[in-house]
């Protein structure tokens, strides 16, 4: 198995869980790429709290071996499995370094993250021609996890790729990135969920 690229994901997990560590190392190879992008994200904070990169890393590793071991494919691509699970294990270390109750665990719509180049936060993106605030309509809504739920079922998969990783507070450079795709690719992505997620909501 010198080319991963000759290999499925699919194969390689039903390899994994015949323990094959070659099939493991493969999927690193794969997919390493992902934890450099997230660390980067974190390092700011982790040098806030005094945490070597050496130990931002091991986690992220942590994270990574965990994703592979809980993915089925009723989940969203391997790819951004493994980037939430990624993120979270640093959000819960970094939380846990800081001792206090901050916004890395808080795993609701962040409004206030920016996204585009020109600094436009999503709740811009998310705004009417009106500019009426969309969080009025989220707070209407009888529960969020069902609107989550309505919105993510509105969207293609590519899409509910680039909206998984929305609602981890990624750039669409940081998203780009990820997916291997041009920021353009995202942007047009973007303009198209923003449209759907404004259907959804007028109709609440």
């Amino acid at each position: 198995m010198d080319n991963y690229n000759e290999y499925s994901d699919s194969e390689l997990l039903n390899l994994i869980k015949e323990h094959s560590e070659e099939a493991k190392d493969i999927l690193y190879e794969k997919y390493k790429y992902i934890i450099g992008i997230i660390i980067k994200k974190y390092t700011m904070s982790a040098r806030m709290l005094n945490m070597e990169y050496n130990d931002l890393y091991q986690e992220a590793l942590l994270g990574f071996s965990d994703a592979i071991n809980r993915f089925d494919d009723t989940s969203s691509s391997l790819r951004t499995f493994i980037t939430i699970c990624v993120d979270r294990r640093l959000q819960v270390v970094l939380t846990k370094a800081s001792r206090l109750k901050n916004k890395l665990m808080n795993e609701s719509l962040s409004l206030e993250q920016v996204y585009e180049e020109d600094r436009q936060p999503l709740m811009d993106i998310l705004s009417d021609e009106n500019k009426n605030n969309p969080l009025n309509n989220l707070e209407m809504a009888e529960d969020y996890k069902i609107l989550l739920k309505d919105i993510k079922e509105s969207l293609s998969a590519n899409e509910q790729e680039v909206f998984s990783l929305m609602l981890e507070n990624y750039s669409y450079q940081e998203i780009a990135a990820i997916l291997n795709r041009s920021t353009k690719q995202i942007d047009n992505a973007c303009q198209r969920i923003k449209l759907k997620i404004k259907g959804i909501l007028e109709c609440r």
